[in-house]
């Protein structure tokens, strides 16, 4: 189990833009270790480090059915996205439940670190191109909710926030705490 709590949206330390990470040491390794564990235990299939109130430049994912393929990126950049498009059904562990149409363009090539700090460079398409484009969005402040609509994200929001004052009138009941 992780020791990593993930923010919820709308949070607004999760429109914070995450700064390049300069040192590969075990301290970025612990927290990919960390920020794998918080995935899994979602479950989810990608997270970057902002959504767990790191700003650093960090991602893991994981789209394998086994789930037992993590592919990590350390400062990753698109370098080139294809003009055609394609829809994707998103979700976020940020926004929990909400899965939303999202357009993206089908293919990239990103170039990206190891935990090691070693370049290395990727073409994704499919379920794997969406994952990279989303992570690397939450590394920018960005979130799939603002492709949306106003009022799609308003209400998107106002779910969010009605969730959390539930949860927390059902710990306040639960531990005896008197209103």
């Amino acid at each position: 189990m992780s020791s990593l709590s993930i923010l919820r949206y709308p949070d607004p330390r999760l429109n914070q833009v995450s700064r390049p990470v300069a040192v590969f040491d075990e301290r970025l390794k612990t927290l990919v270790n960390d920020m794998a564990a918080a995935m899994y235990d979602a479950p989810g299939i990608g997270l970057a480090a902002p959504q767990v109130d790191v700003h650093e430049q960090s991602i893991v994912l994981d789209i394998s059915e086994a789930r037992n393929s993590l592919q990590v990126f350390i400062n990753p950049e698109i370098i080139t996205a294809s003009a055609e498009k394609a829809p994707y059904d998103e979700g976020c562990l940020s926004v929990p439940g909400i899965y939303e149409t999202v357009e993206r363009p089908a293919r990239v090539k990103v170039r990206a670190q190891d935990i090691n700090g070693r370049h290395f460079e990727i073409n994704a398409e499919g379920l794997l191109a969406v994952c990279i484009q989303h992570e690397i969005d939450h590394l920018k402040g960005f979130m799939f909710v603002d492709y949306l609509s106003p009022l799609k994200r308003s209400r998107i929001k106002n779910r969010m926030l009605k969730e959390e004052r539930e949860q927390k009138r059902g710990k306040n009941k639960t531990s005896g705490k008197k209103r």
